[in-house]
This record gives C-alpha cells, structure tokens and sequence, in this order.
C-alpha cells in the first residue's frame, strides 16, 4: 500500500486498532506517516488554502503558529507535550518534501541532494535542542522554517502552516487543523443546511459512491440514486481522485450548473446536470409507525444539528396522531455532532435530572447539562445503538440508559468520549478543532473507548434489496426487530401517570 501511495486504504486498515489503543508500535510510525500524506492530500487539494497560502507573509503565518501552540497550552483537555508535537512537525516535514501534493506547490523543484543536506541538518540541530515549553516549540519551529528555506527554498509560510497541522494532529484522533473549506463544512453540518447537490459520497474504485441522497434535495430531483456510482464530473474523469479533490468538483455558487457521468448496474453511464442549491439536511428520518396494532413507532436519528430537537418533537407529534404508543430511536450509524443538541434531545424524554457532564483541564470546561424544560414524552422508549453510533448519540444513549428511561438495544457505542471547540484563527481562514473536555454519564461512567453497552445485545445482521445497489444497505433488522417486541411488550403495560406540565404521550 505504501508502495502505491494508498495512504487512504492504510488509515482504513489501521484506524479500528489504533481507535482502541491495540495498534502494534510498529505499525503505529507508518499509520502515522499514512495520516500526514492525506492530510497534505486535503489541504493542497483546495484552491482556496493555496491561493492564502500564496498570500499568507511569514510573519502573519509566525503569528498563526504562534496562536495556535497558545491555544493549545491554555484550552487542551490533558497537558500537552510539546516536545512530541514539535517532532511531529519535523516528521511532517520529512513527509512533506516528498509528497507531490505538497511539492507542486513550490517555486522551485527540489532534488535528492537537496533533501539530504536539509535532513542531515535538522537531525543535529534536533539532537541538540530539547523541546519542554510552548516557547521552546516556538523557537524549534523557527530553526526548522529556517533550515527549509535555506537548503529547500520552501516559503516560510508553507513550512509554518505544515508545523500547525501537523501539531493538531498530534494531539488526539479528533484534534484537527481546519482549512477555510473544512470550516466552512463544519459549520454546515452544524446548521444543517450548504449549498450544493444533496448526496453523500464515498470512495470507489471507479469514482465515487453514492451512499446517500437527502429527500427532496437537487440531486434526488434529477434522478440521483442511493448506490450510483459517479465516474465523472464536469467532463473529468475521477477514478483515484479521493472524496476530497471530487469535492471540490463539485462546489460551486448557488444556481450554477453541474453535470455528473453516472454508472447504475451494467448500462453505460449516463449524463445527469444538477443544480445547486441551498439544502436542508435533515437530521430526523423515515418516521413512521412500524406495527400498528401495538403503536409501535419508529424514527432515524442521522445526526445531532442544531435542529434536531425541534424535528424529534414534531416527528413524534406526527407518530402520536398516528396512534403511536411506544417510540424506537434508531441511532445507529450516528457519528454525533453537537453536545446541545444530544442533550435537548434526550430532554425531550426526561423529566429532570443530570444528562452529561464534562470535565476538562481548565476549569471553565467543567459543566452540568441537565434536563428540566416542560415538554416531556413520557410514551415506553427503545434506543438503537451500534458501533458508529458515536458522540452526542451516546449521550442521549448514556442519559436514557442511566436514568432507567427506556431500553438500549443492539451493540455496544463507538466510545468517543470527548468535547471539541472549534476555534477560528484570524489569519488565512483557517481554523482549528480542539479536544477541550471529556464527558460522563449521569451515574459518573466515562464514554471515552468505552461506550455506552446495550441492554440487550443484537448482533447485526444486513438485508439487501435485490433492486437496489449493495451500498443501500436496509438497517440491522435483527436489532429492530427486537426493539419492536420490546416496544410492544412495553405497550401492554399500564403506562406511567403523567407529570404535571408535561406534554405527555
């Protein structure tokens, strides 16, 4: 893989060991490696961080670097060590002057001669110096911008953007410098809505998949399918061009025209032009009731936004005049999103009572977040949980289990258990994501490669469609189909007597 450049396919390979801690030490240096060269990949495969990069002078970019190590000194969950960052940076930099990605961005090629004059001085100039304060970084991160100008002509402000990210990404699996784009992104999922077609892709061999296309979007109006595969766009092949790059593709302003070449089963494939436009990302899906004899209903989670709470309550309100008598909450393949939007959610079904807390090393991150507000759904509650059912899903997952609120049903929860800021820096758009806080359940159990465990074990079991490419995949129905007996079994007991104030079902 290293051999073919298939940094992608390594991070796949190595990211569930390294996840739970059990990734062979001498695997972990090249999955390192494998991270870098993709993070290159992202940040050089957007027009926009070259075109400020080109821009960005050296002292602007010191002062960049500069601000992030602040934040990372006084905002990090745990003490950072900045002796490790700083030699994550000089790995990054080894890695760098030799990925295309990064080299095609320099006024001048750069020769093996070159590169070993400059990796024979940073070795001495490393075993000399030690590394032990933010300010040590600092300088160790000077003497390094110094030594890639002189023997590698790179600009100053490329070599100190590399330092930045490469010091993000040291931190923690979550931790992350962020481009303008990538913020841009983040702040899109947030709100839950972008300008753009409406799918959600992933690599293929041939281009890309479509694993999902949102209800009522652009793409779904021009006949854009779960389990097409997009091959083309704008008249460019883009096999082995990676999520990222065929992005970018893809972006444009609203109102302007696309043409995709797709691929479905055998048939030659087809040309199809979408429009871009603003998309409202749904965060609530597929309500619906699943036995209606019991009152069984059911609704999909996707994500944790900002509107997420609203669409659960009007979700449940549609089921409720629909004679709905019991709730299952699918949370399975959640990654999570916003801690506030976790915990209103799961406030829609408590009472009162402590949901999450966090903890973190500066003490403004430590904080309560508990349920009270009126409006509580007092109906029997199943949750759906799974390996990807991350974040935020284990925190409504964590408040219902501990509280004694319903039942969780499936496999034990991915097990990130920490709290990110996202802090934008002044300069060049940029912005960083940062580990500041872990969170605990109500009873005081951590989530962090821990997760939230079942109370009833289901082992998955996939259906396929027949008439449906296999990236459709229909849910675990074995976990389901558990939770609808659970579900209607709880039906059949008398229900609880309604709390004064509450909106109770």
């Amino acid at each position: 893989m290293e051999n073919q450049r298939r940094w992608s396919d390594i991070i796949r390979l190595c990211e569930p060991a390294a996840r739970s801690g059990a990734l062979a030490p001498h695997l972990a240096h090249r999955y390192d490696v494998a991270r870098i060269h993709c993070d290159i990949a992202r940040r050089y495969g957007e027009t926009s961080f070259r075109s400020r990069l080109g821009r960005l002078s050296e002292q602007d970019a010191r002062r960049l670097h500069a601000d992030l190590l602040a934040r990372i000194a006084s905002h990090y969950v745990d003490e950072p060590d900045f002796a490790r960052l700083s030699n994550r940076g000089r790995l990054a930099l080894d890695v760098a002057i030799d990925d295309p990605a990064f080299l095609a961005s320099l006024p001048r090629a750069v020769n093996d001669t070159d590169r070993s004059a400059y990796r024979s001085q940073v070795a001495d100039m490393a075993a000399q110096v030690r590394v032990a304060s933010r300010q040590d970084a600092e300088r160790f991160a000077a003497w390094l911008t110094h030594l890639a100008q002189v023997n590698l002509g790179i600009p100053p402000a490329a070599t100190l953007m590399e330092l930045a990210a490469a010091a993000m990404g040291g931190l923690d699996e979550y931790s992350a410098f962020l481009t303008s784009g990538q913020l841009d992104d983040l702040y899109s999922q947030i709100d839950g809505n972008f300008v753009g077609l409406g799918v959600e892709l992933k690599e293929a061999d041939d281009g890309l998949l479509v694993v999902h296309v949102i209800p009522g979007s652009p793409a779904q109006r021009s006949g854009v399918r779960p389990g097409d595969h997009l091959v083309g766009i704008a008249g460019r092949p883009i096999a082995g061009m990676g999520v990222d790059a065929a992005a970018q593709l893809l972006q444009g302003p609203e109102g302007s025209l696309v043409t995709l070449a797709v691929l479905r089963g055998p048939a030659p494939a087809r040309a199809i032009t979408v429009r871009r436009e603003h998309v409202e990302v749904p965060s609530v899906e597929d309500p619906r009731i699943v036995d209606q004899a019991a009152g069984v209903g059911y609704l999909k989670i996707t994500s944790f936004q900002k509107t997420t709470a609203t669409e659960l309550d009007r979700a449940m309100r549609r089921l409720d005049a629909s004679g709905m008598r019991s709730l299952i909450v699918d949370l399975r393949g959640n990654p999570g999103g916003l801690l506030t939007a976790g915990v209103d959610a799961a406030d829609l079904f408590l009472e009162r009572g402590l949901v999450v807390a966090t903890r973190g090393r500066s003490p403004e991150e430590d904080f309560n977040y508990s349920a009270g507000r009126p409006g509580t759904w007092r109906i029997p509650l199943v949750v759906l949980i799974d390996g990807e059912s991350a974040s935020a899903s284990e925190i409504f997952a964590g408040a219902i289990r501990d509280h004694r609120r319903g039942t969780i049903v499936g496999q034990r929860s991915y097990g990130k258990g920490s709290v990110q800021g996202i802090f934008p820096l002044e300069i060049a758009g940029v912005g960083m994501r940062l580990t500041t806080a872990k969170f605990y359940s109500p009873n005081g159990h951590p989530y962090s490669r821990v997760g939230v465990e079942p109370d009833v074990q289901v082992q998955t079991t996939m259906r396929v469609d027949a008439n449906v490419a296999a990236a459709d995949l229909r849910g675990a129905d074995t976990c389901l189909d558990t939770g609808v007996q659970i579900a209607r079994r709880a039906t059949q007991r008398p229900a609880a007597k309604p709390a004064r104030g509450t909106a109770s079902r």
